[in-house]
């Protein structure tokens, strides 16, 4: 099992726990519709405010496999996204996208089974005169994301896992997992979480 399947295991907060509370992006960027979930290495991309050719170009770059990740430059009202590139991107294979943006015509986005994790919906169009960056480092909310990252996105947001730690990330989360299967054990034996964790004799409850 390679490490991207290793990694698809794990849910995105345990993967966060697992890196210390560290590489979640903004709780805003959230699953378009029900059932995603992603896990693959970044293809990153800056894009100018409302512009989004650079998002054209970064799907029919990236690998078969490869997330598109995309920092809208804080520009949010505009559909960066939208059901055409979905359906050339799955057809070349991307695993999906993850944009600190809007994306647009999400029915047909969901029709075609694109992954997609964006800030929100939006009409409004989008400018094509091509400024930016491709797969260099860049910025969302408070994480650095660089160029193969592994990207792992669920219904509760999405974690970047660095490409140096990717290994420490599954050795600690599978930790994590065994120790939350031993408290779910005691729950249905009938102990209550305080009593697991030991807070009523530490807190005198």
């Amino acid at each position: 099992m390679d490490v991207i399947q290793q990694l698809h295991q794990f849910s995105a907060a345990t993967l966060h726990e697992a890196l210390g509370r560290t590489g979640n992006l903004p709780s805003a960027i959230k699953p378009i519709y029900p059932g995603i979930k992603l896990c693959g290495p970044a293809y990153t991309v800056q894009t100018m405010p409302r512009d989004n050719v650079l998002l054209h170009r970064a799907y029919a770059y990236a690998k078969p496999g490869d997330v598109i990740v995309a920092n809208c430059s804080g520009f949010y009202e505009a559909g960066y996204w939208g059901d055409l590139m979905s359906l050339g991107a799955k057809t070349k294979g991307i695993a999906g996208l993850v944009i600190d943006g809007c994306v647009r015509d999400a029915d047909d986005i969901e029709a075609i089974g694109f992954p997609v994790f964006s800030r929100g919906l939006c009409i409004r169009g989008t400018t094509n005169f091509g400024e930016g960056t491709l797969n260099e480092p860049i910025i969302i909310g408070e994480c650095l994301i660089h160029p193969g990252d592994i990207i792992v996105g669920d219904r509760d947001g999405v974690v970047v896992v660095p490409q140096k730690r990717i290994e420490e990330a599954i050795e600690k989360a599978t930790a994590r997992e065994a120790r939350e299967e031993a408290v779910r054990v005691q729950l249905r034996r009938g102990k209550t979480s305080i009593q697991i964790y030991g807070w009523d004799e530490k807190f005198g409850y």
